[in-house]
């Protein structure tokens, strides 16, 4: 209804605020998919702070319960929710969020303590976020060292988030390099538009320039309509 004007989003935002205490993966999916969806609206807007404080109150109460390590007697979905709020609240900038994501991944780059399948989308999103270039450096040294193609796709779909105008370049350029696979490609420059305001800019250039090479790559396959879309 708020999509079709017949109602205020502030009315979509007072229904999101009533689930603070759901325990179910599947409407906290859908919940965050629409507070996607919102923050890419408002991020040309004066409200793209307020959006991030906003997801920052719906979400932590659920990451604290939750915290950062599988509790016994615990299924999938939780496994899932905890990637899935971790990785929002890291984005909105939540500051233990960051913290804990930075130690994290400070010891897994270390090899002391290496992260878990289902933490790392999270804890890359989150330091590259909030990263600098060594940051992004440090993500393309594990992406080349990573021996399963699963862990390559995982890096290549978050390296949009870093936030720098000259990085998300250096992301885009990676896009095309021989680093990646042909396939694969979209999954980098659609993680670039999804990643801010600035990326979406910088990746909708970004394949007008390499229009002629990136057609030429798909000869008009389900890839080019999904770089399209994205």
């Amino acid at each position: 209804q708020a999509r079709a004007g017949i109602i205020s989003t502030v009315e979509v935002l007072k229904v999101m605020e009533a689930f603070v205490n759901e325990p179910n993966y599947t409407v906290w999916s859908d919940l965050s998919c629409n507070l996607g969806i919102l923050a890419t609206l408002l991020s040309h807007t004066d409200f793209h702070d307020d959006i991030q404080v906003f997801v920052r109150d719906v979400f932590s109460p659920i990451g604290e319960r939750l915290g950062w390590d599988p509790k016994p007697g615990e299924g999938h979905l939780d496994a899932l929710l905890r990637g899935l709020v971790l990785g929002k609240l890291g984005k909105a900038g939540h500051k233990a969020t960051l913290d804990e994501a930075r130690r994290r991944f400070k010891e897994h780059v270390e090899g002391k303590h290496i992260l878990s399948a289902d933490l790392r989308s999270p804890v890359y999103v989150t330091v590259l976020k909030h990263g600098d270039s060594s940051t992004l450096d440090t993500m393309l040294k594990l992406h080349k060292q990573a021996d399963m193609q699963e862990e390559k796709n995982r890096i290549e779909r978050v390296l949009g988030a870093i936030s720098q105008p000259e990085l998300i370049q250096k992301v885009l350029t990676f896009a095309l390099s021989e680093e990646v696979r042909p396939q694969d490609t979209v999954s980098v420059i659609g993680g670039v538009a999804g990643g801010s305001k600035q990326g979406r800019k910088a990746a909708w250039k970004f394949v007008r320039d390499n229009w002629e090479e990136l057609y030429n790559r798909y000869q008009g396959g389900f890839l080019i309509s999904r770089l399209i879309k994205v």
